[in-house]
Parts: structure tokens; C-alpha cells; sequence
């Protein structure tokens, strides 16, 4: 009984930890185009990606059944206790720690490492690894390449008819009232300084301007028509967040008897909303404004790849990482905009490729510490 608490805590752990390195990502767009404010990308986060996990109930069991770890292992450890909560502390530390630095990984990515280091210390070269191959790496390493060559080539189109349609940019210039002091005409006994304003005009450096789009179409304001769009698409991106990584996590609890897959998937939902409306600041800014630049028209063309290759993954099961698939899109336009900082994305790179590893240890040495002390 004491395991299965113990199982319980760490998924509702791994759950917050999702949220927190996860749940911004299909809003960082907004946020870095200056569409709106942190305080306002985050709630659309979380209320679209805990409808995405309501509806995951729905609409994507089959990753439930691929991340319960049948077929990676024999079944008799897939369905160990041990085994499965070893799983869920490798992955949630790996991701926490993620989140505590500011890159963005993959719980996806974590959660395969995790599987591979609990089940190698379990049965050893008993692991598929041609299941593995299959189900988990190849998806996690083809869908970034995808993103990324979508991103470049839609952004390329998009701006293409933007120009043909004699849609233009136009720059904001702030005017408006300024304070400023004014000494008075006084004894120095009773010298002070009045307050007068004063009409003015402010020019700031680039990245704090707000770039516009001018025109209408179809009797509307171009810019207006495009913020529309692009919170849709990113409510889609979280949606489909949701989606694809709430079974992947609950695919931990089915082992607990008398709590349904229902009341799992809702555990879950409220742990990765928590953990991204508390602890999504730092990875909300590597994500939004250190990749690159992004405006209006950028943002929500990465969006637009994101959620339609996330929710395309959902519906047939494949196990791809949001995270891989947004930073791919986000780079991909990078790339195609000649605005990429090369610097961050080794960093995030580099991430990706420890996030295994380093998940595998982790689980590696719960589940050695589980067997032998937990009974």
C-alpha cells in the first residue's frame, strides 16, 4: 500500500514538473511577439491545456497503453510498482531540473530514459530495444526535423503573400504626456521643484517596439485579424499539449486499484496546471525571447506547425515531444528570418541530448533503492 502512495505522489510530482517546463511552450509566441503580457499567456496556457487533458480521456488512450511500458519490458515488471514509480521520480527530477535552469526539454524524452534505466536495472539486456527504436527514438528524433523544415517553409509562403497582398509593417512611435521637474523661482530658503508635463515623443531600441501590421482585409484590420488568429493557435498548441502528454503520464497510475483512468487523467490535469502557474517564468523566457525575435506574423505561423503536428502525432498515437516540435517550428523561422541565436540553441540542443541519460540514471537508482528498502 505504502508503494502505491509512493507511486501516486511521484506522478502528481512528474505532473507539476510537465506543467512547469511544458505549459507555457504553446504560448511563448504571444509572450515574445508582445502580443500580450506573461500574466495573460499563461492563464490561456493553462485553461487550454487542462481542456486538452479532459479530452485526452477521450481521444488518446493509445499513448496511455505505449507508456505503460509493455513490450519494452516483460510484463511482470511493467507492472511492478517499483518498476513504474521509479519511472515517474527519474523523469519528474530530470524535468524539475530542467525547469530550475530555464531549458526547455521533453518529459516525452525523460520519460523514455526513465523507462530504459528502471527497466535495464530490472531484466538487464532483457529490453526491447527494437520496440524502443520503433516507438520512442525515432519519433523523438524525426519530428524536430519536421517542425523544423514546416516552420521555415511556411513562414517563407506567409510572408510571400503578406508582400503580394500589399500587406506593410509600420513601427510604433510613443507620444504622449511626459513628467518632468521644474525648479522654482525662489528664496533658497523655501527653493522646491514643481511638476509640469509636457507633449513628447519616444524612440526606444528596436526589440522594444511594437511592429505592426497595416491594411485590412476583408473589411478588417490586418493586425487585429492576425492577434485573433494567433491566440487561437496558441489555445490549439496548448490543447494539443495536453493532449499528447497527459496519457504518457497517467499510463503511471493504472496500476492503482480503485482509481480509474477518469479520475487519473484529472489528477494529472490539475498538477500540470499548478506547476505552470507557479514555476514557468524561466523556461517562458528562453522559450519567448532568446531563440529569436518573433513578431505577430512569426508567431503564429509556429504555432500553426506546432499544434498541427502535435495533434496529428495525438490522434495516432505516436509519441512526439511538444517541446521538440515548438522549439523545431520557433527555429525553423529563426533560420528562414536570419534572426536565430545560435548560442541558445546549442544549449537547448545540448539539453535534449542529456535528457535521456541523465532521466535513465535517475530511474535507475530509484529503482535499486525501491527493491530493496521499500518492502
Amino acid at each position: 500500500m505504502t508503494i502505491l502512495i509512493i507511486l501516486f505522489l511521484a506522478t502528481c510530482f512528474l505532473a507539476y514538473s510537465n506543467g512547469a517546463n511544458d505549459n507555457f511552450k504553446g504560448v511563448a509566441t504571444l509572450f515574445g511577439s508582445k502580443t500580450t503580457n506573461y500574466k495573460g499567456a499563461i492563464w490561456l496556457a493553462t485553461v487550454t491545456t487542462f481542456a486538452g487533458s479532459v479530452c485526452s480521456i477521450f481521444f488518446a488512450q493509445t499513448l496511455v497503453k505505449t507508456f505503460s511500458g509493455k513490450g519494452l519490458v516483460p510484463d511482470a515488471v511493467s507492472i511492478s510498482p517499483e518498476f513504474l514509480t521509479a519511472v515517474a521520480i527519474g523523469s519528474a527530477i530530470t524535468v524539475i531540473i530542467a525547469t530550475v535552469t530555464g531549458f526547455p526539454i521533453s518529459t516525452t524524452h525523460s520519460l523514455t530514459g526513465a523507462l530504459v534505466g528502471a527497466g535495464f536495472i530490472a531484466v538487464g539486456t532483457q529490453v526491447n530495444f527494437a520496440v524502443l527504436g520503433r516507438s520512442f527514438f525515432f519519433p523523438l528524433l524525426i519530428a524536430p526535423v519536421i517542425a523544423v523544415a514546416f516552420g521555415c517553409t511556411l513562414y517563407i509562403i506567409f510572408r510571400n503573400m503578406r508582400i503580394r497582398s500589399g500587406i506593410t509593417k509600420e513601427w510604433c512611435l510613443c507620444i504622449g504626456d511626459q513628467k518632468r521637474l521644474v525648479p522654482s523661482m525662489q528664496s533658497a530658503v523655501t527653493l522646491a521643484a514643481k511638476c509640469s508635463s509636457s507633449i513628447g515623443a519616444t524612440i526606444d531600441k528596436s526589440e522594444n517596439c511594437m511592429e505592426m501590421y497595416k491594411g485590412h482585409f476583408l473589411g478588417m484590420s490586418c493586425q487585429k485579424l492576425l492577434d485573433y488568429f494567433h491566440f487561437c493557435s496558441a489555445g490549439v498548441v496548448s490543447f494539443a499539449r495536453g493532449l499528447n502528454d497527459t496519457p504518457k503520464i497517467v499510463a503511471l497510475l493504472l496500476l492503482i486499484k480503485g482509481l480509474s483512468i477518469h479520475w487519473g487523467m484529472a489528477a494529472v490535469a490539475v498538477g500540470m496546471a499548478v506547476g505552470g502557474l507557479l514555476n514557468a517564468r524561466k523556461v517562458a523566457e528562453t522559450m519567448s525571447n532568446k531563440i529569436t525575435k518573433l513578431n505577430h506574423g512569426q508567431g503564429f505561423t509556429a504555432n500553426l506547425v506546432t499544434g498541427f503536428l502535435v495533434i496529428f502525432a495525438s490522434r495516432f498515437g505516436v509519441p512526439v515531444s511538444t517541446t521538440h516540435v515548438s522549439v523545431g517550428s520557433i527555429f525553423g523561422i529563426g533560420l528562414a528570418s536570419k534572426r536565430l541565436n545560435t548560442g541558445i540553441m546549442q544549449g537547448i540542443i545540448l539539453s535534449w541530448l542529456v535528457t535521456l541519460p541523465i532521466a535513465a540514471v535517475f530511474s535507475a537508482g530509484a529503482y535499486w533503492m525501491l527493491v530493496r528498502f521499500a518492502h
